[in-house]
């Protein structure tokens, strides 16, 4: 079902000796407005080929053209326009949609496996806002490029390990308790962790003894281990609470610990290639070819960084998964990393390091300023969830205060809000977060799609008549859906080209915006020759919406 390709090989037919498919694909576009037809082919490219105005060339060309599989073909301009027949155009639209059920759009644009390192919160800290990107575009897209034929893995890259840890283990031994940790383990440790940062500016011997503490456990000392250990259990129960409300898993919590034992054979290869080179009695990798700043891999107390770790993770996910791609889906600020990670490893000889992509994302703002840990600045993203909750729950008893299953559909309603409030912004755009703007049944928000979704069940639900797609649907008013039905393939296909969510919550956007202007204008219900035909566009619309939320992680109640 590739009706623009239809319009191709029309062209191709007269354009054979001029011009091949591929040129012509790339130049036929869809016209700003339906009155100037479906597709456009501008003939301004010819215009030295035929040494003739466009306006000349485009009407030699209609009446060289078989419109047979057409409604019409135009001369508008220098433009070629195709009008596609409207009643053969929607049977076979809702046919394919009624077929394929949920597998329409399903496409084979790759295989292989894709290891999608996202979420990543760090042990001892609530989940913030501040994590909610990360995890909803990396879920989205390990969704996304299954339906294109990838075999993604979620990999959940704790921030386990660090210097992070020599300040909470400081900061506990000071100011913490046993008994405070086991009733509140989350609170407690940000409070510790916090103050540490606070009495530090005062007192910085304090960092040095992070430092000592962080080296002691990265020598395997009984205590600091049994600290970590105990830090690191507490906070994955929080941590899997929060994934549990959003309804997303992961196949790996593999994080920066885990790669302890594996450093040591990258700083050999490092070494044997002869890439290390010290600097202020630190050691570095010189990366001034790439224009970069050097890699630093080990401080000049001997400690690992980041840089170190990853390199580590990078080689293993290789060597585990034989990647055809390695996603990182985090924040833009680390940009440069990811390009000095991609340059020590072709540096050390991977070229499969080509293979890696940062995928990265702008900011959620409060009231104009970034979320901080550290300041204390910082939204609870489990709060912020319930909230969203409550707010739907609020709405849902003022639409629909008989509805049966209120609280699962007040759940989902609430956290779908917040996911695709985050996804229908593109990826590298920055956003101030309001709850209540986000939750709102109206606007470009997510409760507005699954509302629309639930109107068309509704409407199916007040008839026994079953959709047919067979019959002929004439509706002049219903092109606009079918137009946007059609496009679902295309939309998947260019999200996962460019890894960016948004163009699935803005379709379903524009989807839904289509359906409710139909619903308006339009009597469904009416028994004549069209009802099951129209019931069938119905229901496809049902299809597609439940199937693109689904994409994004969002539910799709049936009653709202």
């Amino acid at each position: 079902m590739d009706f623009k390709q239809s319009v191709v090989t029309a062209l191709a037919a007269v354009l054979k000796d001029q011009m091949d498919e591929a040129a012509i694909t790339n130049l036929v576009e869809t016209p700003k407005s339906s009155d100037l037809g479906d597709y456009a082919f501008p003939t301004f490219a010819l215009a030295k080929v035929y040494r003739k105005a466009p306006v000349t060339i485009a009407q030699d060309l209609v009446s060289q053209i078989d419109a047979t599989p057409f409604e019409a073909v135009k001369a508008v301009g220098g433009y070629v326009n195709f009008f596609l027949n409207k009643v053969s155009f929607a049977h076979q639209v809702l046919t394919d949609i009624a077929e394929q059920g949920e597998h329409f759009g399903d496409q084979q644009l790759g295989s292989g496996n894709v290891p999608i390192d996202m979420s990543s919160p760090n042990i001892a800290k609530p989940m913030s806002m501040g994590h909610l990107r990360s995890t909803v575009i990396g879920n989205a897209l390990a969704n996304i490029l299954t339906k294109v034929g990838y075999s993604p893995i979620r990999i959940n890259h704790l921030g386990d390990w660090g210097t992070q840890f020599g300040k909470l283990i400081v900061a506990y031994k000071l100011w913490g308790s046993e008994e405070a940790v086991k009733t509140d383990p989350i609170s407690n440790l940000l409070e510790y962790y916090v103050r540490f940062h606070e009495e530090a500016e005062t007192q910085p011997e304090l960092n040095d003894e992070a430092r000592a503490w962080f080296k002691k456990l990265e020598d395997g000392d009984e205590e600091a281990t049994r600290l970590w250990s105990w830090f690191r259990e507490e906070s994955l129960k929080e941590f899997n609470r929060i994934y549990a409300m959003l309804d997303i898993d992961f196949d790996s919590y593999n994080g920066e610990a885990f790669y302890n034992d594996k450093m040591d054979g990258v700083i050999a290869t490092l070494e044997h290639e002869h890439l290390l080179k010290e600097s202020q009695g630190a050691e570095i990798v010189d990366l001034s070819q790439y224009d970069l700043n050097p890699a630093l891999i080990k401080k000049s107390d001997g400690a690992t960084l980041y840089m170190t770790r990853d390199l580590a993770a990078a080689i293993y996910r290789h060597d585990t998964y034989n990647f055809v791609q390695s996603l990182y889906v985090v924040g833009n600020e680390q940009r440069e990393h990811f390009e000095q990670l991609k340059a020590v490893l072709k540096e050390m000889g991977y070229d499969w390091a080509d293979d890696i992509h940062h995928i990265p994302f702008g900011l959620i703002t409060s009231g104009g300023k970034k979320l901080s840990t550290r300041k204390g600045n910082v939204i609870l993203l489990e709060r912020v969830l319930n909230d969203a909750i409550q707010l739907a729950k609020d709405q849902i008893a003022t639409k629909h205060p008989d509805l049966a299953n209120a609280d699962q559909v007040a759940h989902e309603v609430g956290v779908g809000a917040v996911i695709f409030h985050d996804l229908k912004n593109e990826r590298l755009d920055s956003f101030d977060f309001n709850l209540e703007e986000v939750v709102r049944f109206e606007g470009e928000t997510g409760p507005y799609v699954q509302y629309t979704n639930a109107r068309a069940h509704s409407i199916l639900s007040k008839t026994s008549v079953q959709p047919a797609p067979e019959v002929g649907l004439t509706d002049e008013s219903a092109w606009e859906i079918l137009k946007q039905l059609a496009d679902y393939p295309n939309v998947i296909a260019r999200a996962a080209r460019i890894y960016e969510p948004s163009v699935i919550a803005k379709y379903a956007l524009r989807l839904a915006k289509a359906f409710n202007q139909y619903y308006a204008n339009t009597k469904i219900l009416i028994d004549d020759a069209e009802l099951p035909a129209r019931l069938a566009l119905v229901q496809s619309t049902t299809q597609i919406l439940t199937n693109a939320l689904g994409l994004l992680g969002v539910a799709a109640p049936e009653e709202m």
